[in-house]
């Protein structure tokens, strides 16, 4: 899954380089939640009252809560609207029609910069979503989970690796942005696999990710099978070991990481059973993937010195400086390192 460093900096030379993150404008999102609406079903690992924080709403509720905070929307502070939490081309048509045109005068006073929706793979066709962006819809979401045919079919997801992929060919096809959501750590999933999902998502191209390591969550089929001792979810240590080099992967094919695991709502977390959560998740494996950046940077020489941005300080170290020593076996102990006002990083190699 690495891809190769091209630029390495020889002995007693400096590198001077990019954060690898791809520097994208992210727009403020206004969720409407939809939990489980136009789903055709439920999967194994669902619960999406937990994960969005949303207990109940009907969809006559949710447009009024869109309603309610577009008319507060201001141009000098734009949202893009997100549906989430159900399958938003699975609701009636004339739904998709009331929430896209309730969004359509907002965007021609400048109060709302674009409406993206999440779906599944097996509910995208393509004439639906042409017709979806002639009525305003950018952007589409896909909850691919894995591209392996064993973990869809034990997290009884009702749909193949095929249905991802004609899916993500439509949304293109329509002229929309594609982003996709994985679900590493599934029911019959290994860290191999993961690997070979984020291969062939850089290969799809998304504009962005989302990395949501699978939990056992409270009322779930999946917590059922969890307590016949028929899974075992990765651990936190796994999670992280698998995360992190595939947000580099992603980082340097030009793709966002949008998020890395589930938004600690309260409901959330007391329906957490088991499985790979940490309130710092995310910037703990971004720490590690910039490491691991610098690592291959280095090619095994070892770093006289860092010169980094103050931007970058709040989690170069990693959670409790978890990466301090890691650090230290680069040559970059922590005096050696020094966080300035500056755009890009510094590193400087030590001769002979």
């Amino acid at each position: 899954m690495q891809e190769g460093i091209q630029n390495k900096c020889p002995r007693g030379a400096s590198l001077k380089f990019a954060h690898p993150a791809p520097s994208k404008a992210r727009p403020r999102i206004l969720p409407v939640f939809l939990p489980l609406a136009g789903c055709p079903g439920r999967c194994l690992f669902c619960a999406q009252h937990a994960q969005t924080g949303v207990k109940t709403t009907s969809l006559e509720q949710a447009l009024a809560f869109l309603e309610q905070n577009l008319e507060a929307a201001r141009p000098d502070a734009p949202l893009e609207v997100g549906f989430y939490g159900g399958t938003f081309t699975g609701l009636p048509e004339a739904w998709m029609e009331r929430f896209l045109a309730a969004a359509r005068p907002h965007r021609e006073r400048g109060a709302v910069s674009g409406v993206r929706c999440s779906t599944r793979p097996d509910r995208a066709p393509a004439g639906l979503l042409r017709a979806l962006a002639a009525q305003g819809l950018d952007r589409v979401e896909l909850g691919v989970q894995t591209f392996s045919e064993h973990a869809l079919r034990l997290a009884q997801r009702g749909h193949g690796a095929e249905a991802s992929l004609a899916a993500c060919q439509a949304v293109r096809e329509a002229g929309l942005g594609l982003s996709l959501h994985l679900l590493p750590g599934l029911p019959g999933h290994t860290p191999e696999d993961f690997s070979r999902d984020v291969e062939q998502t850089v290969a799809l191209g998304p504009e962005a990710v989302r990395l949501h390591p699978c939990l056992v969550l409270a009322g779930t089929g999946l917590e059922q099978l969890w307590r016949a001792g028929g899974y075992e979810p990765w651990s936190l240590e796994r999670a992280i070991a698998a995360l992190a080099p595939a947000v580099l992967r992603f980082w340097r094919a030009g793709i966002a990481v949008t998020r890395i695991g589930l938004a600690h709502e309260p409901d959330l977390e007391a329906a957490v059973l088991a499985g790979p959560t940490h309130p710092a998740l995310g910037m703990r494996v971004r720490a590690l993937a910039l490491h691991r950046h610098v690592e291959e940077l280095l090619g095994g020489r070892r770093a006289d010195s860092l010169r980094a941005p103050a931007s970058a300080s709040g989690g170069f170290w990693g959670h409790a400086r978890e990466l301090a020593e890691p650090y230290a076996g680069l040559g970059l102990e922590r005096e050696r390192v020094y966080f300035e006002d500056r755009d890009d990083f510094q590193l400087d190699v030590q001769n002979d």
